[in-house]
């Protein structure tokens, strides 16, 4: 069975700076893709960044401020998050592919950018 274990999430002050990270256990094969999304409050969930061996994306929203990175002796993605807004304040999922197209999620992590 697959397991998504996400861990750094909280409160934080505006133009703080919050690292999220995410490991994943159980998974038959190798893991292609690992990726962040968020939903925040009345939205529809958004890709905020995805990384595989070759490219990294990241939403324009995001650019410059946020980094992801993957350790993969660890099957462990990063994402960490610099100058946060209130418009950051979401819950953060965990996303992996493996290179057969299977995909899971994470449960989600709160994130709330707040004075």
């Amino acid at each position: 069975q697959v397991q998504l274990v996400e861990s750094g999430g909280g409160l934080v002050q505006p133009g703080g700076s919050l690292k999220l990270s995410c490991t994943v256990s159980g998974m038959r094969r190798s893991i292609f893709r690992m990726a962040w999304y968020r939903r925040a409050p009345g939205k529809q969930r958004e890709q905020v960044a995805s990384i595989t061996d070759r490219s990294v994306n990241y939403a324009e929203f995001v650019k410059g401020r946020f980094t992801i990175s993957r350790d993969n002796a660890k099957n462990t993605v990063y994402l960490q998050m610099n100058t946060l807004k209130s418009e950051d304040t979401a819950v953060y999922y965990c996303y992996v592919q493996s290179v057969t197209n299977d995909v899971d999620w994470g449960q989600g992590l709160q994130v709330t950018v707040s004075s």
